[in-house]
């Protein structure tokens, strides 16, 4: 019997790998309180071990909290964690710790999440594992969620589309309109629409690898859009334009890296709990 199967289905696109967000933090004890000791993620034991930055493991991606004022995205984290009641507990404890600040959270039974806010002000929405929503992971970050004007997904998703060679597709749910970018097999950026006015864009940024490295750089560099030469390995951008009109449609950093960038494809630490 011959079969026929979707073979798009298993098509990834040009980016590869989801590797982190970084947003300042202005006091790395409260991190460590909130990132290790409430949300239960692991401070990476080889890189950035002093007192000025951390990085922490959530599966196979980071949060990186280099020491400055406080950045928050524009948008929404979510994380995969084994075990909400055991995070739901950490997250009570470390409350007297985080006194005065904007940390809180709120289980919703229903949809079996966890919405958390760190004490700057960043959200964070943590799932239980789902194997038909996320597949095999049972700890990581599948999805950022960065908030847009109403109207934008479709030129953001053609951006994403055309300039990084990303696999995006558009739809619409109970919240709206959005654009979802496929950033790894188990990953994705999604734009959504909302009508709330967005705050000022502070410098926040998410890191992905692509390895058509240098046709994207080309892509970019003859629209002016990229930012940084970093080195070798690795350029930035951050502005999603309309590629007829030039109007920017959305403002996010993105830290590119080329397969042969030295921390590519590094494994991580995870604590087990």
């Amino acid at each position: 019997m011959t079969h026929t199967f979707n073979r798009s289905l298993e098509d990834v696109g040009n980016i590869i790998e989801f590797g982190h967000v970084n947003t300042r933090v202005p006091d790395q004890q409260q991190a460590i309180i909130f990132y290790v000791m409430g949300l239960g993620l692991t401070r990476d034991p080889f890189m950035q071990t002093g007192i000025h930055n951390a990085w922490m493991n959530a599966g196979s991606s980071q949060f990186h909290l280099p020491t400055g004022p406080a950045q928050v995205l524009r948008g929404v984290t979510g994380l995969v964690m084994p075990d909400l009641a055991v995070l739901t507990s950490r997250l009570s404890e470390v409350a007297p710790l985080l006194q005065g600040t904007q940390f809180r959270f709120a289980r919703s039974a229903e949809s079996n999440m966890v919405d958390v806010r760190c004490p700057w002000g960043n959200r964070i929405r943590v799932h239980a594992p789902d194997a038909v929503r996320f597949g095999a992971m049972t700890r990581g970050m599948p999805y950022v969620e960065i908030d847009c004007a109403p109207g934008s997904t479709a030129g953001i998703a053609r951006f994403y589309t055309e300039i990084l060679h990303a696999i995006a597709r558009t739809g619409e749910d109970a919240q709206g309109h959005f654009a979802n970018i496929t950033t790894s097999p188990t990953q994705a950026l999604v734009y959504r629409e909302t009508a709330r006015e967005l705050p000022p864009y502070d410098g926040h940024h998410v890191q992905i690898t692509v390895p058509d490295f240098s046709g994207v750089h080309s892509s970019l560099l003859a629209r002016g859009l990229v930012t940084q030469e970093s080195n070798a390995s690795q350029y930035r951008f951050q502005d999603i334009i309309d590629l007829n009109t030039g109007q920017v449609l959305a403002t996010l950093e993105h830290e590119v890296r080329s397969m042969r960038h030295p921390q590519f494809g590094r494994v991580f630490v995870n604590r087990n709990d």
